[in-house]
């Protein structure tokens, strides 16, 4: 084994140490977070002028967790998200309304306590039925792409998938 030209200086090798020391040792009960609990009325909401679509989003920014970012969504009777795509994956909780999205080159229905799952990179738009807004919970793995420098989003707007690519598309008929 060759001996690499470049070694480790004292202070790099004593900080290894110490991370190592702290992977070892997890037993410590301190919580250094301040906002383990945050209301769903400290969201901040962005309007549709900023998210280009009739959807609202509600920021839950003091959520303390590095590697999952929590929304709340509404997106109003009859109207639906833009089509778009993003590198992270998201699950979309449904806690009201009922409706349908197209998630690549399938459609799905979904209701009140469904779970819908965006695979990473896919093309998707999410519909509200008539009758009543949608209020959802989106949770995604944003923040660990994130700070992998890996993080990307996609919207060709307000347009649908089969529109946008010209395709057949596959029906749930759940």
């Amino acid at each position: 084994m060759t001996k690499n030209s470049t070694s480790a200086a004292p202070e790099d090798l004593a900080k290894f140490m110490e991370e190592l020391k702290k992977v070892k040792n997890r037993d410590d009960q301190h919580v250094s977070a301040d906002d383990l609990v945050v209301s769903a009325s400290e969201a901040l909401w962005l309007s549709e002028e900023q998210t280009g679509n009739p959807s609202e989003l509600g920021l839950l920014l003091r959520i303390p967790m590095r590697t999952n970012e929590f929304v709340l969504q509404r997106i109003p009777a009859g109207k639906a998200t833009d089509l778009q795509r993003h590198v992270h994956e998201s699950v979309h909780i449904v806690l009201a309304g009922s409706g349908w999205s197209e998630i690549g080159d399938k459609t799905v229905t979904w209701h009140q306590n469904d779970f819908v799952y965006t695979p990473p990179w896919i093309w998707h738009r999410h519909y509200a039925d008539a009758d009543a807004e949608v209020k959802m919970i989106i949770v995604e793995n944003s923040r660990i792409v994130g700070a992998l420098d890996a993080g990307r989003r996609e919207s060709v707007g307000n347009v649908g998938f089969a529109e946008h690519f010209r395709i057949a598309q596959s029906t749930d008929t759940r």
